[in-house]
């Protein structure tokens, strides 16, 4: 088996009385992509950001690394070795491809190191800054203004700035909005090359994207998991066929 990264149990965020997320369990594993599908509606974004601490669940727990990390804010989470790309890209689009991923990477450095040190010296730093912008496919870009680069680099590029602050598990809502084929096709290679060292979470409307990338899939319908399974499980389920796939998958 391998190493559980994320474990999330019953996890359950109610508004009032609607129940967004009800009773959600999954665990997220090294080196393999959990996608979590289902109709507009169904959860899925609430539950990244049940994961991710943007949220706090009403009940329920998150263990990551090995630790209790229920109820933590969004960036002492991030801390603990999660990283988190969002529907809307986010990203400085005055810099260039390489300060945006630069300032990621530093916004892990310690408070004091930060002003005792000029930020040019930071060498460790530089060189996972290249290594994040290489592993994105964006060396050709890199001294490029994030606002001149296309919509499939920008979400490459907000890629590589999760990648930089050093994350062991990586939630991804939507990457491949938006894109066409071509674009579509280098994120699919660039999750599938980055999954070998992390534990994604994947939340992703493009179902063939989906079927090339996950190594399981959990189907969320108003709230609740309907099913849980690989790709082929998933497939042959007639009722994910009926409440969201369709007969064409």
């Amino acid at each position: 088996m391998s190493e559980v990264l994320l474990s999330a149990k019953n996890l359950t965020k109610r508004f009032g009385g609607l129940a967004a997320v009800s009773g959600v369990s999954l665990d997220l594993q090294r080196g393999r992509i959990h996608a979590v599908i289902g109709p507009n509606g169904a959860g899925k974004s609430t539950l990244a950001n049940l994961l991710s601490g943007d949220l706090a669940p009403t009940s329920g727990s998150v263990m990551l690394g090995g630790r209790d990390v229920t109820g933590w804010p969004p960036e002492k989470i991030s801390k603990q070795g999660l990283g988190r790309s969002y529907q809307k890209t986010n990203i400085f689009l005055p810099f260039t491809v390489w300060e945006n991923v630069r300032l990621a990477a530093q916004s892990r450095q310690t408070q004091a190191a930060s002003w005792l040190t000029l930020a040019t010296d930071f060498v460790a730093i530089d060189a996972r800054v290249e290594r994040a912008i290489e592993l994105s496919g964006l060396k050709h870009q890199a001294k490029n203004m994030a606002g001149t680069i296309s919509h499939g680099e920008q979400r490459q590029l907000e890629i590589a700035m999760t990648l930089a602050t050093g994350p062991q598990v990586l939630l991804l809502d939507e990457p491949l909005a938006g894109m066409g084929a071509t674009e579509a096709e280098r994120m699919v290679a660039l999750l599938l090359a980055i999954k070998k060292d992390h534990a994604i979470l994947l939340v992703e409307h493009d179902m063939d994207a989906v079927f090339a990338l996950a190594d399981r899939l959990t189907v969320m319908v108003d709230g609740r998991v309907i099913a849980s399974g690989s790709p082929a499980q998933i497939r042959a389920d007639a009722g994910v066929q009926a409440a969201y796939l369709g007969e064409e998958h």
